[in-house]
């Protein structure tokens, strides 16, 4: 028969080794590989695609970067939260006497490599009622998530005018 204190140092032994297992486990985990490079540049690369996207009046191209629970802030409308009010956003946007495009200033990704966001400019030209083209030049942010299968997705959406607001119509008397 052991006794107590053969019994507590037993256990002593058995806490203090342990210890050092997870100690040692814990100091041999790696570090997750930092791809925000190769992140940034596959950004990059499918926003310059979906510009170009944009630009032929693909509606079903267009709204196909957005991931299914993005969400669309355009200027001066109600936020589009949906996979289909995105597509009636962007249906009022583009058309035949319409031309779109952005280009991107910057790129960051997060160290996690799930989430990054953009910061863009925009060019956005359409023909006035007497069809005469008028210009809009604006800036933009998109929020982009890999998502569960590897692929990066818009999860939010927003761009606004450089423009002046226009002035209200004058009251007739």
């Amino acid at each position: 028969m052991r006794s107590c204190g053969e019994k507590r140092l037993d256990k002593l032994a058995f806490c203090g080794c342990l210890a050092l297992l997870l100690l040692t486990s814990a100091c041999n985990q790696q570090t997750p590989a930092d791809t925000r490079s190769a992140d940034e540049q596959a950004i990059r690369e499918l926003d310059a695609q979906w510009s170009k996207t944009a630009g032929a009046n693909d509606l079903d191209g267009t709204v196909s970067y957005y991931s299914d629970d993005a969400f669309l802030l355009p200027p001066n409308a109600p936020m589009a939260s949906d996979k289909q009010g995105i597509r009636a956003s962007w249906a009022s946007l583009l058309g035949p006497n319409v031309s779109v495009s952005w280009q991107v200033s910057k790129i960051e990704v997060a160290r996690s490599g799930d989430l990054a966001y953009v910061v863009g400019v925009y060019v956005l030209t359409m023909k006035d009622p007497q069809g005469q083209p008028v210009t809009d030049r604006g800036k933009l942010i998109e929020v982009w998530k890999k998502q569960a299968d590897g692929k990066w997705k818009a999860v939010a959406d927003t761009y606004n005018s450089d423009l002046p607001p226009q002035a209200p119509p004058e009251k007739k008397k």
